[in-house]
């Protein structure tokens, strides 16, 4: 990393159609396809992601769906959300650590119903 290169992290979230690993792997590959697109990525800026899921969730790893769009260098990890009463169900999340020229602005991406989960970001979508 350059002294004019950053450290920053972009997240996304979207929802899955149902607990099925083609459901989890299509929709977790959209995410990221999306985030890679909006923030102008290539597989060198990354530096690592953590994917989440809701606990109804549980069919396929979403990190399974960045392997299969070819990001097989970068360190990939999933974990589950915590179960919050009330919360958006068939959630998958993604926090995208990664080097950026100084004063880059992250586009996050949230699809579909998760727009909701992060209102203050609807604007930017």
């Amino acid at each position: 990393m350059s002294e004019s290169s950053t450290v920053v992290a972009v997240r996304g979230a979207v929802q899955a159609d149902r607990n099925s690993s083609e459901a989890i792997l299509d929709a977790s590959e959209q995410l990221m396809l999306e985030l890679i697109e909006r923030n102008s990525l290539t597989p060198e800026q990354m530096i690592s992601a953590i994917f989440t899921t809701t606990g109804d969730l549980d069919a396929e790893f979403p990190a399974a769906a960045a392997r299969r769009i070819g990001l097989n260098e970068v360190p990939l990890m999933c974990a589950q959300e915590i179960p919050v009463p009330g919360s958006m169900t068939r959630v998958i999340r993604v926090l995208l650590h990664m080097n950026a020229p100084a004063g880059f602005k992250p586009q996050h991406v949230y699809l579909g119903e998760t727009r909701n989960l992060r209102t203050d970001l609807n604007a930017a979508q």
